[in-house]
């Protein structure tokens, strides 16, 4: 508790220091979608977010047969986005190590290969296992390599962004940086969340969102209002966890606490503290 109380005035009172941007000659962030002038920011704070596909609120992305991950892959296999190694955006992947990442191993579901051979650990699409449709490219027949199944395995997203207020439009902004598409605990025999590949956001939008008749937030009360993925960031149409946010260790709050449960109370304290910083503002 007294670590929490310290976090959180540190969240109010200290000011943010600056993460090492790319940035042009005018001072603005070249991985950004909309830019703020780095003169215009009065506070900045990076911020990482976990979105489950799974739940209730984020399903309109995970739409069958229009899951955003399989939306990401697909433009990756087409060659319109290129990944990156991590969300620092510097280095991109190769095509030959995202497929790899992608793909079930012996070592991804713990069988060796005569064992998945057999059979063993394949499931029906509706398990949520190592194969996809039957007559799919993933299926038992088929002679191809098996990959993780968008959406079903692959239904943990991280979004980085940086919360910024601009000074000169008197607005507090939420700029994301990049989206990581993670290999959960439970579908790995590693048990810890594996990070596969990370994209730019802003070539997300640019190159792959727009015009996308796939990438859509998927409206069941009105299917006639689908959102493009684009948008349905834009309005925060989604639901997410905080997991991390800018620090000198560059620690997660999972390591700050020590203890998952403790960590989720405080990520949601952490997220009360910016709320009410964001409301209070306006009386400076």
């Amino acid at each position: 508790m007294k670590k929490l109380f310290i976090l959180l005035a540190w969240i109010a009172l200290i000011p943010t220091f600056v993460l090492a941007q790319e940035r042009d000659e005018f001072g603005y962030n070249t991985n950004s979608l909309r830019p703020i002038r780095i003169h215009d920011q009065l506070f900045r704070k990076t911020l990482w977010w976990q979105i489950d596909l799974r739940e209730k609120m984020n399903r309109p992305m995970n739409a069958k047969n229009m899951e955003i991950t399989r939306v990401i892959i697909e433009a990756v296999k087409g060659g319109i986005l290129r990944p990156y190694v991590n969300d620092s955006l510097t280095t991109r992947m190769s095509y030959e190590d995202f497929i790899k990442k992608i793909t079930v191993t012996s070592e991804g579901d713990g069988l060796t290969e005569e064992e998945r051979a057999l059979g063993f650990g394949v499931e029906d699409d509706v398990g949520g296992g190592w194969v996809g449709d039957e007559f799919g490219p993933n299926s038992p027949s088929s002679s191809g390599p098996v990959e993780y199944l968008p959406g079903k395995d692959l239904y943990l997203l991280e979004l980085k962004e940086d919360l910024i207020f601009d000074k000169k439009r008197s607005r507090l902004y939420h700029d994301i940086q990049s989206i990581t598409i993670i290999l959960p605990a439970d579908r790995n025999n590693k048990s810890v969340d594996i990070p596969i590949a990370t994209f730019s956001y802003k070539e997300l939008v640019e190159n792959v969102f727009k015009g996308n008749d796939k990438a859509i937030w998927f409206n069941n009360a009105n299917p006639k209002e689908h959102r493009n993925l684009a948008e349905a960031f834009e309005l925060r149409l989604f639901t997410a966890h905080l997991v991390k946010y800018q620090n000198s260790e560059d620690a997660t709050i999972e390591d700050i606490f020590g203890d998952q449960k403790a960590a989720m109370y405080a990520s949601l304290q952490i997220e009360y503290a910016l709320l009410d910083y964001e409301t209070q503002l306006w009386e400076y």
